[in-house]
């Protein structure tokens, strides 16, 4: 059965969006109209279903990472800021879109909140994961098995050029004695 790893990054995130768009307690908030999703950008995203592609990036962050906080995810999401004359800089994505899409996947029962030893933060429930698998199973396309490719025969041509040259043996090696 195919997981994540065996589709495409891009198309699985897709599919989870919109399988996302379906489940009440997942929906944009008012102000994410207006918002820009971390301080390095310049201007809002484009998309008007940018909120549910980000929850479905999120939900596959948390199943790959683990048990995974806000500012893990702020340092995932963030980027380089255009300073004008002076060097670019890192800045951590926005926390406010993280917080609230976490709080929203929780509310839908797809992660929970998890301690394991040391590490504490929320983790992909079965249910999360159930809805990842599924997308991976409709995208995914089994490869075709490669055969070996047959060996090139060589050319008539160069086999006569060949046989016609005669073999020049190699000089005698001069030696002082």
């Amino acid at each position: 059965m195919p997981t994540m790893y065996d589709v495409p990054v891009n198309d699985l995130i897709e599919e989870v969006a919109n399988d996302l768009q379906k489940i009440k307690e997942i929906k944009a908030p008012e102000w994410a109209v207006f918002v820009k999703t971390g301080v390095h950008k310049e201007r809002p995203p484009k998309r008007q279903d940018w909120w549910y592609v980000r929850c479905a990036a999120v939900l596959r962050s948390v199943r790959k990472l683990g048990p995974v906080g806000v500012q893990k995810l702020r340092t995932k999401y963030g980027g380089r800021k255009r300073r004008g004359h002076k060097k670019e800089h890192f800045y951590k994505g926005s926390g406010n879109v993280l917080r609230k899409a976490l709080q929203q996947l929780e509310a839908a029962g797809l992660i929970k909140k998890e301690e394991k030893s040391i590490r504490k933060g929320r983790i992909i429930t079965p249910k999360g994961v159930s809805i990842i698998d599924k997308a991976a199973v409709r995208l995914y396309t089994p490869r075709k098995a490669a055969a070996p490719k047959p060996a090139p025969e060589p050319k008539k041509e160069v086999l006569k050029k060949e046989a016609e040259q005669p073999k020049k043996e190699p000089a005698p090696s001069q030696s002082k004695e």
